[in-house]
């Protein structure tokens, strides 16, 4: 495999474990010495936008476990989430790599099914589908002992992301 796809898997490993809320499993795709920045998009002046710091910089994968189980939303009963990568752009330079992509974020929220079984004429996927986040993940890897490990991850939210006491 090429080191360029073993490093979307690492993203495709990072949407997943976010997903689920596994922050273990998000953890254990970071270097000992990462550093993760979130940012909000926002508009001083109703027309530009700057990205702004939100909250300090999280240090190390044990901080990145941390956050993805006591920062991210618990999903709702019947309820998860689908983040989807698009537009990457891989630059492998010997150890080190960088990767730039947007990204999405679906809500599905399945209907529950009456007692008595779906209703006359019910057909196909019952439920919803709604967009709940977007924007941008540039983030830089390095390769350690084999693996690609992420070493800077920024992540720019087109909208505002609440932190508790931030």
């Amino acid at each position: 495999m090429s080191d360029e796809r073993k490093v979307a898997e690492v993203f495709a490993r990072y949407v997943r474990a976010t997903d689920r809320r596994d922050g273990a499993a998000q953890a254990a795709l970071f270097a000992e010495d990462s550093t993760t920045e979130i940012y909000n998009k926002v508009y001083p002046d109703g027309r530009e936008f700057n990205w702004e710091p939100n909250g300090e910089p999280l240090k190390g994968p044990a901080a990145v476990k941390y956050a993805v189980e006591n920062f991210m939303a618990p999903h709702p009963p019947r309820g998860t989430s689908h983040h989807v990568t698009a537009d990457h752009i891989i630059d492998v330079n010997g150890d080190t790599a960088h990767f730039s992509a947007q990204f999405v974020v679906f809500e599905t929220r399945a209907d529950e099914r009456p007692a008595g079984g779906w209703p006359e004429g019910a057909r196909g996927v019952q439920g919803t589908v709604q967009v709940t986040e977007s924007g941008y993940y540039e983030t830089d890897l390095r390769k350690i002992d084999g693996e690609w490990k992420i070493t800077h991850h920024r992540v720019r939210n087109d909208l505002p992301f609440a932190i508790p006491g931030a």
